[in-house]
């Protein structure tokens, strides 16, 4: 049996995969240090001519193909039909994202999002499976990692035929990749893997994998963590389970076990000990398919709330007219606009290439992730009853069926799918200090000598000498600033003025806690909260000038105040956590927990029984054949058939 790995070394093999270097602007990594480049996202960027034809000549033909799709089935069955798949597959909608010279669409990531939120409001489990194959699935990998060959090779297939899936959570590794167990030992000119892995999304029915094993070091090789091309239907793989979830019935995810599934060599993405690194590359833009399906639910229940609100009256009154109600609306609105303006400003700013977006598509898929749970939450409160029931229910007994509760279910998974809300906070957040550790790592750091401790300080005190300075004035001050953007104008000043103000609360964080911030997680969550808040506005005030400028003069109109609103909304939550930053109960409930973790209040757990069985918490997961039924699903395209 392994030994576990420490903090430390969990620590060390995460910071080894991080990209370090900075070669490109970031436009929300300056704001976390205080500055507001603006002319980084304005005017906003918009895909070419030929870009927007063939993406929105795409959607034309997407639409009614998935307008036939019977949703309440694939709710009610938990599964996606096999015409459903197949068709979407003569669509060429699992090639999407695939260059047109391997046999995709060569989408767009805007046009490839706008397919996910269209797909996504018939069923999420749709729009999941699409992005599971080509946001983390072998597409996306091979294609900005893998050799001419590869790319030859399996990209055709995965625009057509094929369904692929991405294997790296095991039963006792989630967010820790340095628990790995999965192993892959050379012999030859192959790899033997051996391991099993826990919610392999599309596992259940793909036919190509792309897996994450760790190769012990040998000769001629460095080991680490390294990704696979693996064919699912290889000798040694066997589906063992289908998953069931509170939310995404129709998502095909399982437990797959490897025992001895031999992977020739040529199978290998990029060198050994590389697998994370591509993996959080791959995520950059890979996370943006979360915001997309986040956008599309914020939309659509804004389109309910407004039709029910207007059918409904209490007490002399359409329920919408209720102040307790339209604060709801209001914040449903002007939600569905921010994430769909995060969402298109990421994606273009992706397309484009000319500035480095992985805070960017980090900040879109924690607040889209976040925001939607709260707008689907709120629309449960509008529908009241009617949102608890079910659809099949609700058309039961002779109204519409609308599926509030479902989209709640399906919403809930994008907190924690790709990366948990409390990951992404610690991810950015060790982005949003990155500037600091340049410079002042060293002195906060347990294992460093004095001497490097004192040249470190050194460096630091020219770097904070001159950086400090530029924290205490700036455009937000002055009330001519971004007369351009009219009235919103007030709400990017104070997006440039606490730009600044974040970044003095981050340098004063790092002042007084030094080596012990990164165990101060909730105050480095604020921070990042801070920081998607003003990022939204800024997307918002972009869009609506966007749209002023060349949209049709009404929606322009109607842009300006819907992100006049949003702002208003967004000021509330970020002065809020301002004030959290210094004001609060963290050390408390830190010792609370502490606490309950040691049983001091096991008396108030008393008067109830527990429904769970008593089973293991972590499944068993030692290498070795498989003793169970293959539950492997395999999808025939018509053409095979």
């Amino acid at each position: 049996m392994t030994t576990a790995p420490t903090e430390r070394e969990s620590r060390q093999v995460a910071e080894a995969a991080r990209q370090t270097e900075w070669t490109k602007p970031s436009f929300a990594k300056e704001l976390f240090l205080g500055r507001f480049p603006l002319d980084l996202i304005h005017p906003e960027p918009h895909p070419s001519d030929e870009a927007r034809a063939t993406g929105e000549a795409f959607l034309a033909r997407l639409t009614p193909f998935l307008a036939t799709v019977d949703a309440a089935a694939i709710e009610r069955d938990a599964r996606i039909p096999d015409d459903v798949l197949t068709g979407l597959m003569e669509l060429g909608a699992f090639g999407m994202k695939i260059p047109v010279e391997y046999g995709g669409l060569g989408l767009t990531q805007v046009y490839y999002n706008k397919a996910l939120m269209l797909a996504g409001s018939i069923n999420p489990a749709i729009g999941a499976m699409l992005s599971a194959h080509q946001s983390i699935g072998v597409p996306q990998p091979v294609a900005q990692f893998g050799t001419e060959e590869q790319k030859r090779k399996y990209l055709p297939r995965c625009a057509t035929t094929d369904i692929s899936a991405f294997l790296l959570t095991e039963p006792d590794v989630g967010s820790d990749p340095a628990r790995l167990a999965c192993s892959a030992v050379p012999d030859a000119d192959e790899y033997v893997l051996d391991g099993v892995k826990l919610w392999t999304t599309n596992g259940v029915v793909a036919n190509l994998l792309v897996v994450m094993a760790r190769v012990p070091k040998h000769e001629g090789g460095r080991g680490g963590i390294t990704a696979f091309v693996v064919e699912a239907d290889s000798p040694g793989i066997t589906v063992e389970n289908r998953n069931a979830f509170l939310g995404l019935r129709g998502l095909e995810n399982g437990v797959t076990r490897f025992s001895g599934v031999r992977v020739p060599a040529e199978n290998r993405i990029g060198r050994e000990g590389e697998g994370l690194k591509i993996a959080l590359t791959t995520l950059n833009t890979g996370r943006l398919s979360l915001p997309a399906i986040c956008a599309g639910t914020a939309k659509w229940s804004l389109k309910i709330a407004r039709e029910w609100s207007n059918a409904r009256e209490q007490w002399g009154r359409k329920v919408g007219q209720h102040d307790a109600v339209a604060g709801k609306i209001a914040f449903i609105a002007a939600t569905a606009f921010a994430l769909e303006a995060v969402l298109d400003l990421t994606s273009q700013l992706a397309d484009e290439k000319r500035n480095d977006i992985r805070i960017e598509a980090a900040l879109a898929k924690l607040y889209a992730s976040e925001m939607g749970w709260l707008v689907a939450d709120e629309l449960v409160q509008i529908r009241g009853g009617r949102a608890y029931e079910t659809a099949e229910s609700l058309a039961a007994r002779g109204e519409r069926a609308v599926p509030v509760e479902q989209a709640l279910r399906d919403q809930r998974i994008n907190r924690i799918f790709e990366g948990s809300s409390e990951i992404m906070h610690l991810l950015i957040a060790r982005e949003a200090v990155d500037a600091h550790l340049s410079v002042a790592g060293d002195i906060i750091d347990p294992d460093a000598s004095l001497g490097t401790k004192g040249k470190a300080a050194a460096e630091a005190g020219k770097f904070y000498s001159k950086w400090l300075p530029t924290l205490t004035v700036g455009a937000g001050q002055l009330p001519t600033s971004f007369a351009e953007f009219g009235p919103l104008a007030r709400h990017l000043r104070y997006v440039e003025r606490s730009s600044r103000k974040l970044a003095r609360q981050t340098f004063y964080g790092m002042s007084r806690w030094q080596g012990r911030l990164e165990h101060r997680q909730r105050f480095l969550a604020r921070i990042v909260d801070i920081g998607a808040e003003l990022f939204a506005m800024s997307a918002a005030c972009v869009r609506a000038a966007s749209l002023k400028a060349s949209g049709p003069p009404q929606r322009g109109a109607t842009a300006f105040e819907l992100a006049d609103a949003f702002c208003r909304q967004a000021t509330v939550r970020a002065d809020a956590l301002f004030e959290a930053l210094w004001t609060n109960s963290d050390d408390t409930d830190r010792m609370l927990a502490e606490r309950v973790l040691d049983g001091r209040y096991e008396w108030l757990e008393e008067g109830i029984l527990d429904p769970s069985d008593d089973g293991p918490w972590i499944m068993a997961a030692d290498p070795g054949p498989s003793t169970k039924e293959n539950q492997r699903r395999v999808v025939q395209p018509r053409t095979a058939r």
